[in-house]
């Protein structure tokens, strides 16, 4: 596996691969890696003959710099995944090989950014779309994996992309469960022993609302407020929100049609979780 950490390095390597015809496939991480970002890198195989994976904790996302601070860092074991996964290229960039000196330029992508994260993280999805679009423009793929877990920041990608005409297909990656449900993040590392059992709350009230939908319930309100019993039989777990939205758009329901989502964020302790579940409703 070969390893970038500038710009040049970088296109030197996929400028070679694109001239011989081969297609990229990328998948952006943040490190800290587990199961499910090598699931991404999986599929992304699937779409592309060599795989390029970044590693870059992007500061502009982080509504608080504490949070940021303590966001896990393995770059040595993350790097040890990706060339045990079959990853052709990480590219390992710093700051400022993101951001140059005096950059000024922001990405806002209105519609699916507002409300929900959008609310609660001011500036999050700003960051990300910043990010994502430096990050394309670099490794100028052919497609991107990004995963399903963070609904709404896929839905901010998949309007980017497709507004500004970046040409680059986006392949949605499928939640990847712990045994107990629990849809795997870099954040569960902090849980405590009695957190990480209460945090199973989640997919258990997730598949409650699955299964009331596919037994043929259609309104959005009494869809949350079934999740929102679910998980207070958990004292210690704090739902911050739950929705259904327009799988695309994250535009609120009231009724639920075509393809939708069903998001929610909750605290367990300090730490802030986010799960959802996505179906189609004819």
């Amino acid at each position: 596996m070969i390893q970038a950490t500038t710009e040049k390095e970088l296109r030197h390597a996929v400028g070679k691969w694109r001239a011989a015809g081969e297609r990229i496939g990328f998948v952006p991480t943040m490190g800290a890696l587990h199961a499910g970002h090598l699931s991404l890198l999986e599929l992304a195989r699937k779409h592309a003959s060599r795989v390029v994976a970044s590693i870059f904790v992007n500061p502009t996302q982080f509504d608080a710099a504490d949070d940021l601070a303590r966001y896990p860092r393995t770059p040595e074991s993350d790097a040890a995944a990706l060339a045990g996964a079959g990853c052709d290229l990480l590219f390992l960039p710093d700051v400022e090989a993101i951001y140059p000196p005096g950059a000024s330029t922001r990405v806002r992508v209105e519609g699916p950014s507002a409300g929900l994260e959008g609310d609660r993280r001011p500036g999050h999805f700003e960051g990300v779309a910043t990010v994502v679009t430096a990050l394309l423009g670099l490794v100028r793929p052919d497609v991107a994996v990004f995963g399903e877990k963070d609904a709404q920041q896929l839905a901010v990608v998949r309007a980017l992309v497709r507004d500004l005409h970046l040409g680059v297909e986006i392949v949605p990656g499928p939640i990847v469960r712990e045994s107990d449900g629990l849809a795997m993040s870099s954040r569960n590392v902090f849980l405590a022993a009695e957190e990480r059992r209460a945090a199973s709350v989640l997919w258990r009230a997730l598949g409650a609302a699955k299964a009331a939908v596919a037994a043929g319930e259609r309104d959005a309100s009494r869809l949350a407020a079934l999740v929102r019993r679910e998980v207070a039989a958990e004292p210690r777990v704090e739902l911050e929100y739950v929705a259904a939205v327009a799988a695309d758009s994250f535009r609120p329901l009231d009724r639920l049609t075509g393809e939708i989502v069903v998001p929610l964020a909750a605290r367990i302790g300090s730490i802030r979780l986010l799960d959802n579940f996505r179906t189609r409703v004819d």
